[in-house]
């Protein structure tokens, strides 16, 4: 039976928590190969430098010269620009796919099949269906397939997800977040799970040639329940945050809520401020998750440092057998891009 520890700490890794992995696993030895060399590519190198048991034995690239440069530049031995010789190497155990989207499903194919474990980058892919073939390749060979969800692993989301399975702030009747539609449906599926399905969405979105979506999202569990998200240029100035609001208490992530250091928790006494006679605020209790201070790295995205949170979580969770992490698995991942299927399905794009 699957325990939950609720003597840790309250950031304490999902994987943990749950009695599925040891914490001294972060060291598990695996070799990683790499592909693509784009910018989230290095982002993610750069930080898997600092996890104790990772080996980066490979690249591969369309592009000799560019995987060439990748390998100088990051320390790496051996560089392809054929992904398909790569995953024939015995020196490689786990694939990092950081390709664009719409080759996700052929290259994250190409590795599990050839016996590779795979942490792709997000989105998973471009379907459902698709998604369901790639695990249904993983589960084939006995390998893991993680969905790259880096902001699970943060330990403020952590913390989160602990309150939430403890019944923290009650029943959850809102859930309110801010950035783009992957970041935005994956909060939902947090607060909401995957048991409560949306009885009706409304959506005025577009996307623009370039791929960027603005606008917002309304989903509607019944019973009072909604989820709403708004979607934001990246080269705006904009205060992201994601809340998720109970019966009993609200949980915030604080700006970034998609790399989030600081979660705030508000638990009124017993009935909301605004109705107790006061017009003082609930009380608020603040949680700060500093990142890891890696030297390496260059900071050119925020917080980008918390991809070691994930890459230590891959680490664990292979050396205790487990085809996924708790953090977001096959069924969180699925309905999460059911969801954004949805959205996609009813927004206007540029031709």
């Amino acid at each position: 039976m699957i325990k939950n520890d609720a003597s840790l700490p309250a950031q304490t890794p999902r994987d943990i928590r749950l009695g599925l992995t040891k914490a001294d696993d972060n060291s598990f030895p695996l070799r990683w190969g790499i592909f693509g060399t784009s910018t989230i590519s290095q982002y993610w190198v750069e930080a898997l430098k600092a996890c104790k048991g990772a080996t980066l034995a490979a690249v591969a690239s369309r592009s000799l010269e560019k995987a060439r440069d990748f390998a100088q530049t990051h320390g790496i031995e051996k560089f392809y620009n054929d992904y398909a010789e790569m995953v024939k190497s015995p020196d490689i155990d786990i694939v990092y796919v950081g390709t664009p989207d719409s080759l996700h499903k052929e290259h994250c194919l190409l590795a599990l099949n050839a016996g590779k474990h795979v942490l792709c980058e997000k989105d998973l892919a471009q379907s459902v269906t698709d998604a369901e073939e790639m695990y249904a390749a993983a589960k084939k060979n006995k390998v893991m397939l993680q969905d790259g969800v880096w902001t699970r692993f943060f330990p403020a989301v952590e913390h989160a997800r602990m309150l939430l399975d403890i019944g923290a702030i009650g029943d959850v009747l809102m859930v309110q977040s801010d950035l783009n539609p992957l970041y935005t449906t994956q909060a939902v599926t947090l607060g909401f799970g995957i048991k409560r399905k949306p009885l009706a969405l409304s959506t005025m979105a577009h996307t623009s040639a370039v791929g960027t979506t603005t606008g917002g999202a309304l989903f509607n569990f019944g019973d009072g329940a909604f989820a709403i998200l708004t979607f934001i240029h990246f080269a705006s100035e904009f205060r992201e945050v994601t809340e998720i609001i109970g019966t009993k208490g609200r949980i915030t992530l604080e700006d970034p809520g998609h790399c989030p250091t600081v979660l705030t928790l508000r638990l009124p006494d017993k009935v909301p401020h605004r109705y107790s006679g006061s017009n003082a605020p609930a009380p608020t209790q603040r949680f700060e998750y500093p990142i890891p201070e890696l030297v390496s790295m260059n900071n050119a995205y925020p917080n980008q440092q918390g991809f070691l949170y994930q890459a230590e979580a891959v680490h664990r969770c292979v050396a205790a057998g487990l085809n996924q992490c708790p953090q977001f698995d096959m069924d969180e991942s699925l309905h999460t891009l059911s969801l954004l299927g949805q959205i996609y399905a009813a927004r206007d794009t540029d031709k």
